[in-house]
């Protein structure tokens, strides 16, 4: 029997995250293998990940995972899942916000403009999501991961947005 897995929490999500690797959670225990010297089956690993039979997993071996992650998902968020989970568990909020050019936009003026139009799409497609979830007066793990899902979209590209007013302020920063 499979359970429902959902990235609300940060067990799930770094579950989540190794499965969708190339060779899942046996090419996971190889790798932490290998780094660490300390042989670690992939059954084990599964039990550790999931917190079966009193397993935890190590916040170093997360890291080391994590770092493995990232290389084999090119740059996406889907090996940094777990964290922003983790955080939101202690009423932090973490997003995921992508690399600015090395000097910015040659015109962040525009780039602000632009991220504020697709801040408006993304308030739009919130509301759609979360007017279908709410409907009912409930909500399931799959809807709360859908909505997850919209509201991080707004927040990060608010992020980005930002990023951008803080680099025009600089470059048009004068002496006054």
């Amino acid at each position: 029997m499979t359970c429902a897995r959902s990235d609300i929490y940060w067990r799930d999500a770094a579950y989540n995250a190794v499965m969708k690797m190339p060779g899942s959670v046996n090419a996971a225990a190889a790798y932490l293998t290998e780094r660490r010297g300390v042989s670690i089956k992939g059954e084990t690993l599964r039990k550790k990940l999931r917190g079966l039979d009193g397993e935890s997993i190590s916040m170093e071996m997360l890291e080391m995972l994590t770092e493995w992650m990232m290389e084999l998902s090119a740059g996406t968020s889907v090996a940094t899942d777990w964290i922003l989970s983790l955080a939101a568990q202690f009423n932090l909020a973490v997003d995921h916000v992508p690399a600015a050019p090395e000097a910015g936009w040659p015109d962040e003026i525009a780039a602000i403009r632009d991220k504020l139009l697709h801040v408006s799409k993304f308030c739009g497609q919130l509301s759609a999501v979360a007017l279908d979830v709410l409907a009912d007066n409930q909500v399931t793990l799959a809807e709360a991961d859908k909505m997850l899902d919209a509201l991080q979209a707004l927040r990060t590209m608010c992020h980005r947005m930002e990023r951008n007013l803080r680099r025009a302020l600089k470059k048009g920063r004068r002496r006054e």
